[in-house]
């Protein structure tokens, strides 16, 4: 069965075609609402091809993938008609959708409700929702939700101890993110470990520009960092994390912000970057800090104690693990930022192999941990496309 997977931000689309598990096709429309939005468009092995169009919305923009994906030279289909299915990265399904699901006007209609809470999210991915109802009106849609995976937490990990009502009256609760890319590299440890994942205590650590640390036992999130927004957890690229609630409230008065401008700070101006002074990119931070900015590398310690102290929680918290698992853009790639997550853990059972770290080959799946440790620490590139293609295609074929 073709499939394609839309993620539509704000102003990007990110699509991958897929026949059953095999990649036909990628790409990546960015600054859409632009007469420059600029298109690079891969296919399995050929070069990668960028183009530049003008694209003022969602609408116009899938219009033009779907063109490319048949052109007779750039694509890789004889008609549209040969999409069978279209699965839709959906951030925010609140407490309505514990998993993926058959997109219907009532499915729809509950997205919407989300919006409150999903302000940026939520009405692009609906934008991609829109789109395919109108240009494969008979194409079967299938929404997979970031925080459908999260459902699972018990109460006491997803309440916040404000006055209740808030919670029974606006919905405001933990719901945590992620949860595709948590759900896959925990199947995937399994198979690495060649255990069953409903045996296991797994932690998984999602790092990247955005990132979160999730509790999964037997195959359940039982805790997670992010909150009822992204910007709970850990210190991010630029965002805070978690800080005193009193903070936000003190800036603003001292500096005299209003509500959009410290919704700003904290978003967009905090994290490493704020810290570092020099970029959220840790991959600058890192040659920075090798050349004594001692800010950088303060920016590196902090990020790597806080994400080293969720570990530890959630290793009580599940009273005892059976792997660390890194992934992400940061996880996946970085070997500093993983030896100082782990280093000085050896009392809970973690022993990190050093040399297998650092040798260890972009893009691959690898156990880094010693043969003697308890608490195995895996690094396992994430697919979230491939979760949403297999979704996407079991609840089509059955609907």
């Amino acid at each position: 069965m073709k499939v394609l997977i839309l993620n539509c931000g704000s102003s990007s689309i990110k699509y991958k075609l897929y026949d059953d598990d095999q990649q036909l096709a990628e790409g990546l429309l960015e600054k859409i609402g632009t007469a420059e939005a600029q298109l690079g468009h891969t296919v399995a092995g050929r070069k990668k091809l960028v183009s530049v169009h003008e694209v003022l919305e969602h609408h116009a923009g899938i219009e033009l993938i779907l063109q490319v994906l048949v052109d007779p030279e750039k694509g890789v289909l004889t008609s549209i008609e040969d999409i069978q299915a279209v699965g839709h990265r959906v951030v925010h399904g609140a407490e309505s959708f514990s998993e993926s699901t058959l997109i219907t006007p009532e499915v729809v209609a509950k997205i919407e409700e989300c919006i409150d809470i999903a302000p940026l999210h939520n009405p692009p991915n609906l934008a991609g929702i829109y789109a395919i109802s109108e240009l494969l009106p008979k194409v079967p849609q299938v929404a997979v939700f970031d925080t459908a995976f999260h459902q699972t937490m018990p109460d006491k990990a997803f309440m916040y101890a404000i006055p209740y009502v808030f919670y029974a009256r606006n919905h405001i609760r933990k719901y945590g993110f992620h949860g595709i890319s948590h759900y896959y590299v925990s199947y995937e440890a399994a198979a690495m470990l060649g255990r069953a994942v409903d045996e296991l205590k797994l932690i998984t650590c999602h790092l990247g520009n955005g990132s979160s640390v999730t509790a999964v036992d037997h195959g359940r999130s039982v805790d997670t960092s992010m909150g009822f927004t992204p910007l709970e957890g850990l210190p991010m690229g630029t965002r805070c994390g978690d800080i005193d609630p009193a903070v936000p409230l003190y800036i603003m008065g001292k500096e005299e912000l209003n509500l959009q401008q410290i919704n700003a700070l904290l978003n967009k101006h905090s994290g490493v970057l704020g810290i570092s002074g020099v970029s959220n990119d840790f991959r600058t931070l890192e040659e920075e800090s090798a050349k004594g900015d001692k800010r950088a590398t303060l920016a590196l310690e902090v990020f790597c104690y806080r994400l080293k102290k969720y570990i530890g929680s959630y290793i009580a918290a599940m009273n005892g693990a059976d792997a660390i698992v890194f992934t992400g853009g940061i996880g996946e790639n970085s070997d500093i930022v993983r030896e100082m997550v782990v280093k000085d853990m050896e009392f809970l059972g973690v022993e990190l192999d050093a040399e297998t770290n650092r040798t260890k080959k972009r893009g691959e799946a690898a156990d880094i941990s010693k043969p003697s440790s308890r608490i195995k620490v895996l690094v396992i590139p994430t697919n979230e496309e491939l979760v949403i293609a297999r979704d996407t295609r079991r609840i089509a074929a059955a609907n």
